[in-house]
C-alpha cells in the first residue's frame, strides 16, 4: 500500500523528492502522506476530489488483501 500511494503522489506533484509516506500499523493501518506545502493542492484537488480518488483507489486495493487502510494527508 505505501508503494502504491508513493507512486501516485509522486506522479501529481512538482517536488517529487519531498513526498514520503509514514506506515503507522495497528487494528487499522495508518498511512500518513507529506508532500511540499507548494503541492499540497495538487495532491487535495479541487473540493477534496484529488484526495478522495487517492483514498478509493488505496482502500479498493487493501481490501482486496484484507486490510483496512486509511490514508491521512498531512501539512
Amino acid at each position: 500500500m505505501k508503494e502504491l500511494l508513493l507512486y501516485m503522489a509522486k506522479n501529481l506533484v512538482d517536488n517529487p523528492d519531498e513526498v514520503t509516506v509514514t506506515e503507522i500499523p495497528g487494528d487499522e493501518i495508518v498511512l500518513q502522506l507529506r508532500v511540499a506545502p507548494s503541492d499540497m493542492g495538487k495532491v487535495i484537488g479541487r473540493g477534496g476530489r484529488i484526495a478522495h480518488e487517492i483514498r478509493t483507489i488505496v482502500k479498493s486495493v487493501a481490501q482486496r488483501k484484507g486490510l483496512h487502510v486509511t490514508v491521512d494527508i498531512v501539512d
